[in-house]
């Protein structure tokens, strides 16, 4: 996956636990990250579904690199599939290994990129 922050290239090409339905996962963007819950896990663990998490700020930073979120999941938000490819890596379904948008697992992170 190609992504325009070294943050989201390092959690990129971390190593994944093996997903389970109710943990946190982050979808990662060029710069921005989303928080998610894993709603759906296959049989074989190759694929996954995910909703996007309902995140509220709880700093009063402004426009700043340092952010604080409280995450709810978001039952009316869309599941979107991921896949995982030979290298490891989870990617959303229909999208290339290379240039394809990530997943995380274990971890929720919200982050908005204010120089955008």
């Amino acid at each position: 996956m190609k992504t325009g922050s070294l943050v989201n290239s390092i959690m990129d090409n971390s190593s994944a636990p093996v997903p389970t339905v109710g943990m946190g996962a982050t979808i990662l963007l060029w710069t921005d990250r989303r928080a998610a819950t894993i709603v759906w896990v296959s049989t074989t663990g190759a694929a996954l579904d995910v909703k996007e998490d309902t995140a509220t700020r709880t700093d009063s930073y402004g426009m700043s690199d340092a952010q604080q979120y409280e995450y709810a999941p978001n039952p009316d938000a869309a599941r979107v599939r991921y896949t995982r490819r030979r290298n490891g890596k989870w990617v959303r379904e229909g999208e290339t290994m290379r240039g394809g948008l990530g997943l995380l697992i274990g971890v929720r992170n919200q982050y908005h990129d204010y120089s955008f």
